[in-house]
């Protein structure tokens, strides 16, 4: 028996989907498993990404002693730059992981100041306390992997993203013999992908969207113009067996796409033929049978690929009429919008627009309720913690696994700051750690703080109004008739008399005041903030921001 406790805590992940990044902590030493960013909703004004509040790791960066990521998802990996601002520990991933992590790690001038260390699936390697063997799981990437996490207490099984595939498009499929091996030799705790549990049986194959395929592109005598996510490598391999097989070159727009597909075949990942890949600039010589365009965004995404070709703003192509447009991708909750927009400006282009709810072109890379019962039958733990997902998925996985013959009292349901801990005949929530979401502007380095957040938001729902005046410093007297100017403001349409009594407003303010409140700018400012907040709100019921400008003469 130990006389330490193993820590669990996730600063992410739990009751959000993305910024998944989970500490192990034992004996004042700990490993981070991913880290994770997420796409942020449209009413965090200006913030482009968010990623886990770090103050956590911070706070703890001398015991930091690895890194370990399951694969290259941006929700698993996104954050590892600023997570190297704080620490810089030793990262381990598998080969084609690190291929795409590494245009991320050059951009922010980090690829040469970090010690990275490649593993392959059934390699073990030993971080202080911890011994961690890769154990190769299907999902819609390639190169993925659970983590056999062997500690002092028992053994942890964190599954990564994963579904059950035996019959992948590349690759081996999901290793269930070592899955059974561990549960045979004792697993303590499994934590478990839940963000398709609310979906019964099992996920499909990859190879069961070839047939959809195989279809589009015998019936098709335009060009087809495929959309997916650009780290979906399987999907890809099938676009381009397909292309190949109707005698279609394919032309790549998305840089990340560009990026992705060079990667993979420099890491044999995509089996391409000689001389099927061509330039956007050659595709256009050829006649529209012969041309497969491959593009980003299949979400929506305004200045991605896919959005620009239809508005006509891509340099490089646009959506033409007799055009076949697969986008082959889920929508993630959230871009429905910008998807149903963009799938309109197709469609009035008169392409013809085909997507999962028409057929069956895309699968997920996560397992189904059947799938987790595999991975929960063949590891057969003492604990399970659901991870991956908001706190309705992780409910559903507890109560899934109570159907399998997990006791209750055996089921951890935590969220993100929980620290729980474990040894070998317990576990359970012990207290809380500070977690939350820092989010980023696209600078890539630009914090936006929730001050600055709020003002934008009240920005966005009242506008501003900038009432400028000019006031002699030493005799405090107007130099000129005062200025206002608003942006934002919904005003009748008498939007000039409301401006002109503003004006004569603020003039009266400053005339009103005394000799000293004139030649003192912070006490004016604020007496004609004051004055004109009343006076707006009375007039149209909003708060705009005001920002008085006091002009020196």
């Amino acid at each position: 028996m130990t006389t330490s406790k193993l820590q669990i805590t996730p600063l992410g992940g739990l009751g959000q989907f993305g910024m998944n990044m989970t500490v192990f902590r034992y004996d004042d030493q700990m490993i981070l498993v991913d880290t994770g960013l997420m796409f942020p909703d449209e009413d965090l004004l200006g913030a482009d990404i968010a990623i886990p509040d770090l103050t956590f790791i911070e706070a703890h960066r001398d015991e930091l002693i690895g890194i370990v990521l399951t694969h290259a998802h941006e929700d698993h990996v996104g954050a590892l730059p600023f997570v190297l601002q704080i620490a810089n520990p030793p990262i381990y991933a598998t080969e084609f992981t690190f291929g795409l992590v590494e245009g991320k790690l050059q951009e922010f001038g980090l690829l040469d100041k970090v010690k990275t260390h490649t593993i392959r699936p059934a390699q073990r390697f030993t971080l202080g306390p911890f011994e961690i063997e890769f154990i190769r799981v299907s999902h819609s990437l390639v190169d993925c992997v659970a983590l056999a996490i062997h500690t002092p207490v028992g053994t942890i099984v964190h599954t990564g993203d994963f579904k059950v595939d035996e019959t992948p498009v590349m690759g081996e499929p999901i290793d269930l013999k070592r899955l059974n091996q561990l549960g045979d030799q004792g697993v303590l705790a499994l934590l478990s992908d839940s963000t398709n549990v609310e979906r019964e049986g099992r996920t499909g194959s990859e190879k069961s969207v070839i047939p959809g395929f195989e279809k589009i592109f015998d019936k098709t005598d335009g060009r087809v113009i495929v959309s997916c996510f650009a780290t979906s490598i399987h999907r890809l391999q099938i676009v381009f067996d397909m292309a190949a097989e109707y005698g279609r070159s394919v032309a790549l727009l998305g840089r990340s796409m560009l990026r992705n597909i060079e990667v993979a075949q420099r890491y044999g990942y995509l089996d391409i033929e000689d001389g099927q890949l061509v330039s956007p600039a050659q595709a256009k010589k050829l006649s529209p049978s012969e041309v497969c365009l491959l593009v980003t965004g299949s979400q929506g995404e305004p200045m991605a690929a896919l959005a620009r070709m239809s508005v006509d703003s891509h340099r490089d192509a646009s959506i033409l009429p007799g055009d076949t447009v697969v986008i082959s991708a889920r929508q993630i909750p959230g871009n429905e919008k910008s998807i149903s927009r963009m799938m309109n400006h197709m469609f009035k282009k008169g392409a013809h627009v085909i997507d999962s709810s028409v057929a069956r072109i895309h699968v997920s890379g996560h397992g189904r309720q059947d799938d987790l019962r595999i991975m929960f039958e063949a590891v057969r733990p003492k604990f399970l913690i659901p991870i991956h997902g908001e706190t309705r998925q992780l409910y559903r996985h507890a109560q899934a696994a109570r159907k399998w013959g997990m006791p209750t009292e055996r089921i951890v349901l935590a969220e993100s700051g929980d620290v729980i801990e474990l040894d070998e005949t317990s576990a359970g929530v012990a207290s809380k750690v500070t977690v939350g979401r820092t989010l980023i502007d696209d600078s890539g380095y630009g914090r936006i703080g929730d001050v600055v957040l709020r003002d934008r938001k009240h920005l966005a729902y009242d506008g501003i109004v900038l009432p400028i005046v000019a006031i002699n410093k030493t005799s405090g007297v107007m130099e000129s008739a005062p200025e206002v100017i608003q942006r934002g403001l919904a005003l009748s349409d008498d939007g000039a008399a409301f401006l002109n009594k503003a004006r004569l407003l603020v003039g009266e303010t400053v005339s009103g005041a005394s000799h000293e409140e004139r030649v003192d700018w912070a006490v004016i400012k604020e007496k004609i903030r004051l004055d004109l907040k009343r006076f707006i709100q009375k007039e149209t019921g909003r708060r705009p921001m005001i920002i008085p400008v006091v002009l020196e003469i």
